[in-house]
């Protein structure tokens, strides 16, 4: 007979017998989840916990939505695999409903298991098309695990992928808090976008260039907001030089930001875009490349030399019918407005208390917090990729309080379900109230600096 599964045996197991992603081996797990709803999640000995990250800024809709629940078992009563050869309805009519929602031209998507096969596509795709090898990537980006999405990935994560698929040129990104040249983002040649672009493009001749792969705002690596006027810039220097814009929405899209797309902040079409997590949150795997008119064309006369066993399969597609369907029937866009209006507000009267925070921005539930040591300086809290003692040590603190936060090098991510509630939100604030004051404190008594 199988041993009871106890809390002391389940995490024991998962310590000998599960590899967990980016980690050290053979450390236990913090807690044995036993389940979750909405914006909560709690463990098998009734811990809750406020999920401020939605996982992996995935679960939009969060923990266990009956409807998305239902949507995949009435899927799995009626077919649960078929071959991406074959037309079947969840799969077409996810498709239209992309194209329904997706900026401008985008019309057709090619459905992966994830965001990194999306990017890979659109990676492959591009060269294919322009017959053109390299892609601009930024710094600050992070595209995925696999091969061809870690070596465009500009985050410390892709030194360790190497040597990588060659063809990736490196540029700045828009970081406005502290910009690349040291200027003013409004005379800065990275925030304006052309100038510092095509400085590049001159280096590396437009002529080899095929594409450019960026996320609009970008995600783990400082929830970087762009200026206005920046990916418009983008978008023109790219149709100069017949390069094609590559829009990396795995974590911004799909109502994230206030808007179906980040894009759509700034009216911006991509010639492909990439979604994944918060098109279906997460609930099975998948991932899409929606490609406009000019693509289009292409592969109506050319073959895709890219395809998954489980592409398009329906038991994920008919979770993200169910999930775009929640998205405008139970109105959370204007959630995430509301919601975010309210964190935003949160946060900026934390900074007005708190000298250690440097910047509060962010996008409808899609926010960052920057700590420094010095506001005149913004000499960060801890220095990129180093030790992050300080910022471990508030994400610990706010566990302890019930509240799942990360964060990446000297910036807490703040990436609440599309629907959250505004007492939760003030529960988070809250928490964070506590937990930077006291990191405030260890600060300013000497007793963290490091």
């Amino acid at each position: 007979m199988t041993a009871e599964w106890t809390t002391e045996r389940l995490l024991e197991s998962d310590r000998r017998h599960v590899i967990r992603s980016w980690s050290v081996q053979g450390i236990r797990a913090k807690v044995a989840v036993a389940g979750g709803e909405g914006s909560w999640f709690w463990d098998t000995e009734g811990n809750r916990y406020l999920d401020f990250q939605s996982q992996l800024v995935n679960l939009n809709l969060g923990h266990q939505h009956p409807r998305m629940i239902q949507a995949i078992s009435r899927q799995a009563e009626q077919l649960s695999y078929i071959g991406p050869s074959f037309a079947e309805r969840s799969r077409t009519e996810l498709a239209e409903m992309i194209a329904d929602v997706a900026p401008g031209d985008l019309s057709m998507s090619f459905f992966t298991t994830g965001g990194a096969e999306a990017n890979e596509s659109a990676i492959r795709l591009a060269r294919h098309m322009t017959g053109r090898q390299k892609i601009v990537a930024r710094y600050r980006s992070y595209h995925g695990a696999t091969a061809g999405a870690l070596s465009a990935t500009g985050d410390p994560r892709h030194n360790a992928g190497e040597p990588g698929v060659p063809g990736v040129v490196r540029m700045f990104d828009p970081y406005t808090y502290r910009t690349p040249s040291g200027q003013p983002p409004e005379s800065c040649p990275v925030c304006l976008g052309a100038p510092h672009f095509e400085e590049i493009l001159g280096y590396e001749d437009p002529s080899t260039v095929a594409a450019v792969i960026l996320e609009p705002i970008t995600g783990t690596n400082g929830i970087l907001v762009p200026p206005d006027g920046y990916l418009r810039s983008i978008r023109e220097t790219c149709d100069k030089y017949g390069i094609m814009l590559i829009a990396d929405e795995v974590m911004s899209g799909y109502g994230r930001t206030g808007e179906w797309f980040a894009v759509d902040h700034w009216d911006v079409v991509p010639d492909i875009l990439t979604s994944a997590k918060g098109l279906n949150s997460g609930y099975v795997p998948l991932g899409a490349m929606t490609v406009g008119d000019r693509a289009r064309d292409w592969l109506n006369r050319n073959k895709l030399w890219a395809g998954q066993t489980y592409a398009g399969h329906p038991l994920a597609c008919a979770s993200a019918v169910e999930s775009l369907k929640i998205i405008e029937e139970e109105r959370i866009l204007d959630n995430v407005r509301e919601q975010g209006a309210r964190l935003d507000a949160g946060l900026r009267l934390l900074a007005e208390r708190y000298p250690m925070i440097g910047d509060v921005r962010g996008r409808g539930l899609f926010y960052g917090v920057e700590f420094v040591r010095d506001r005149e300086t913004r000499e960060p809290l801890v220095p990129f990729n180093g030790p992050a003692g300080p910022m471990s040590r508030m994400v610990e603190d706010a566990w302890q309080r019930g509240l799942y936060l990360s964060s990446n090098n000297n910036i807490l991510r703040l990436t609440p379900p599309l629907v959250v509630q505004p007492e939760e939100i003030d529960i988070a604030l809250g928490v964070l109230d506590e937990v930077i004051g006291l990191a405030q404190a260890r600060f300013d008594d000497g007793k963290d600096q490091s």
